[in-house]
């Protein structure tokens, strides 16, 4: 089953452990599919999370998270790699779920890389999505917790927060 909007309007603390085990699919120009299984997510939750970008307020960049849920979020990290999150909760309340890793691809700009995800993709609904989209095939991972990886300039109280979901192996 394809996943729509409504799956991802609800709290990013819900979507995010039940995003691992799904499957993110991107069709190419060529048509060729690639099918990847999420292994790993990391919410980001409103201006009080100090990883959030919406913690530094509304700006152009920031604009994107305080609205639709299932609007897809890619922003450059670094200056070289794209990073793709997926808007999450009410409007107004910004949120949302990084896609982490998928198997075989560690690393979310390894990720973005196989599936040739850059700034097009950005504003982009999952509803009716041709070129990329999340399908459940019922596949159910245990799910462990860990904190999130690289936000240690959010402080030591963001940076512990157990908002890390990975496939238990």
């Amino acid at each position: 089953m394809i996943l729509d909007g409504n799956f991802f309007h609800r709290d990013c603390l819900e979507v995010a452990p039940d995003l691992v085990g799904k499957l993110i699919v991107r069709k190419l120009d060529s048509g060729e599919e690639i099918s990847l299984r999420i292994t790993e997510t990391e919410a980001y939750r409103g201006t009080e999370d100090k990883a959030c970008h919406a913690s530094k307020g509304r700006t152009p960049r920031t604009e994107i998270l305080y609205g639709e849920s299932g609007i897809i979020y890619v922003y450059l990290c670094y200056g070289i790699h794209w990073l793709m999150n997926v808007i999450t909760g009410e409007k107004e309340q910004p949120q949302g779920v990084l896609i982490r890793a998928c198997e075989n691809f560690e690393g979310p700009a390894k990720l973005t890389k196989k599936l040739q995800i850059d700034k097009s993709f950005n504003n982009q609904h999952v509803d009716g999505n041709e070129r990329l989209y999340f399908v459940d095939d019922g596949f159910k991972p245990r799910i462990r917790t860990d904190k999130r990886v690289g936000i240690d300039y959010a402080g030591e109280e963001w940076a512990a927060k157990p908002w890390r979901f990975c496939a238990a192996e």
